[in-house]
């Protein structure tokens, strides 16, 4: 093995501390995509612009995270006015006024069992949080066996290794599998390309109920919880389930005793027309992760949401097992407070729901003209569109023509347009685009928007018609529509506060590294420490 060597041993010819090739063309900083990008200069509402002037629409939001767009004047005086004060405590020496707060609001927009909050600082960190939660609690109660999380595939729902075992995105599972818990795996509600190869509504949902079998298989006493996400977020594209499906999830979690937590990480904080998720489906879950939404992509934080029955267990035995050193820190607190002030004060998960249905029908428009479209789903202004070879048979592209990334490409470099592509079929195959553009947006927006995307599509057009045979031009269309919103929701779900509705003590942050830590063994634990 040959490798760069550092310190005392020597290194390879050609390379040596003067050598600064490398940091003055900028390029000591890596992440996945070696192409050179755009150098960002700054932003304004819904638009980016480069260090040339040149003006990007964002309409994905960065990574659907810039929920109020960019230099938006509230959050930014927000950040300065707490900067004056103090930007950093840590949570097991102070409370912070900002944090408790932003516990209380989001505690007070759920539903009412949903009220303590545990915040981190990334969307990976505060599924990881969830996940540790579920198994404490179950120790906590006595229960130690219940150790696996079931998730389902395709899915993804972080990079940390705890949530990235809950992940099926084969690409990003592969090189660290042998390092990943097992978590046990059924199918997603994907009806475009079903995992199970049948169809609805026939197939009496199939996918649930395949919830229920692993259950048994694995055995109720040894599974501590269900994850999953309400859409599907980068593995599948905005996918939708039908409306009976996670009611169904939710009972069978109920009479196997096993906590059901919703990753909302991407779809939270008003992405979708209801403030959570997954309000749209008529269910409670146990645990909630957010972030992305949550700071407006503003500042790094992520939430884990819970009910006192999940969290009380477990201070009463100690203390969370868990934390991070800039969890519930005062800066960020302060500004995703006033992020989601914001989303309340300007009735954005309203516009959400206005708006992003003007957004699918000009989407679903779009399909109508370029037969390499098979797909297009989502909720609210959150949409994904699946590109195909063959929309018949919803044929995927051969991958190593990277159609997503292509479109992509063109949209920015062209069309001033920024997407978010990945591939929906276990991260393999079946290339998508995730269009979620800032909250903010109005109706010129979109049809801006719109605009750009269609030049790029008609680029895309050409292209794909100069490496394959030309489309024919009728093509049956048996996809199922499910942007429409739901009605008759709480106005918590709209982004309206009842304020006859006080909610305090919510932020559990800080309670975590108590004295005193007596949590309950196993038998075999017992037995153990005996002997010893």
């Amino acid at each position: 093995m040959s490798l760069v060597k550092v310190g005392n041993r020597t290194p390879p010819d050609g390379f040596g501390r003067d050598d600064l090739s490398v940091r003055e063309k900028g390029g000591a900083l890596f992440y996945q995509d070696p192409k050179p990008l755009p150098m960002a200069d700054h932003g304004k509402g819904i638009y980016i612009y480069d260090v040339e002037g040149r003006d990007y629409l964002d309409a994905c939001s960065g990574a659907i995270s810039t929920n109020l767009g960019h230099g938006h004047p509230r959050i930014i005086e927000a950040a300065r006015q707490q900067l004056e004060k103090i930007s950093f405590t840590y949570r097991t020496q102070f409370e912070s006024k900002p944090a408790n707060e932003l516990a209380d609001l989001l505690a007070r927009l759920g539903p009412p069992e949903l009220n303590r909050v545990f915040f981190v600082n990334s969307g990976s960190e505060a599924v990881e949080s969830c996940i540790k939660l579920a198994r404490q609690y179950w120790w906590a109660k006595g229960v130690s066996s219940k150790q696996y999380v079931i998730s389902r595939a395709p899915s993804y729902h972080g990079a940390t290794l705890g949530a990235l075992s809950c992940t099926s995105y084969a690409p990003l599972n592969i090189p660290f599998r042998p390092i990943q818990i097992y978590s046990p795996k059924v199918s997603s509600p994907y009806c475009y390309h079903c995992p199970l190869e049948k169809e609805y509504p026939s197939c009496e949902m199939a996918c649930a109920r395949e919830l229920q079998r692993a259950i048994e298989v694995h055995g109720a006493e040894n599974i501590a919880a269900f994850i999953a996400e309400p859409f599907g977020g980068a593995s599948t594209g905005a996918t939708v389930p039908p409306d009976e499906y996670f009611p169904i999830v939710e009972k069978i979690c109920h009479e196997n005793q096993i906590l059901l937590i919703i990753d909302d990480v991407m779809t939270g904080c008003g992405r979708t027309g209801t403030f959570f998720g997954f309000e749209h489906f008529d269910i409670t879950p146990d645990i909630v992760a957010v972030s992305k939404g949550l700071s407006g992509g503003y500042t790094p934080i992520g939430a884990c949401i819970a009910s006192g029955e999940i969290v009380q267990p477990v201070l009463e035995s100690g203390g969370f097992m868990h934390g991070h050193t800039y969890a519930g820190n005062p800066l960020s607190a302060a500004i995703a407070l006033e992020v989601i002030k914001t989303i309340i004060d300007d009735k954005l998960t309203a516009n959400s729901r206005v708006l992003g249905t003007l957004l699918h029908e000009k989407l679903h428009e779009l399909k109508e003209r370029y037969p390499f479209i098979g797909d297009v789903r989502g909720r609210g202004l959150f949409a994904g569109i699946e590109f195909v070879r063959d929309r018949t048979r919803r044929e995927p592209f051969p991958p190593a023509m990277q159609v997503g990334q292509t479109v992509t490409r063109l949209a920015r470099e062209q069309h001033g347009l920024v997407l978010y592509p990945r591939r929906s079929i276990y991260g393999l195959k079946g290339d998508h685009v995730l269009i979620a553009p800032p909250l903010i947006i109005d109706e010129e927006g979109v049809l801006e928007l719109i605009r750009r995307f269609d030049g790029a599509l008609e680029e895309a057009r050409e292209w794909l018609e100069s490496e394959m045979v030309p489309w024919t031009d009728a093509i049956p269309d048996r996809t199922t529509e499910r942007y429409q919103q739901v009605e008759d929701l709480p106005e918590t779900a709209l982004g309206q506060l009842d304020d006859d509705f006080e909610v305090s003590g919510a932020n559990v942050t800080g309670d975590m590294d108590q004295e005193g830590l007596e949590l309950p063994l196993t038998q075999q634990g017992q037995d153990e420490v005996s002997e010893e």
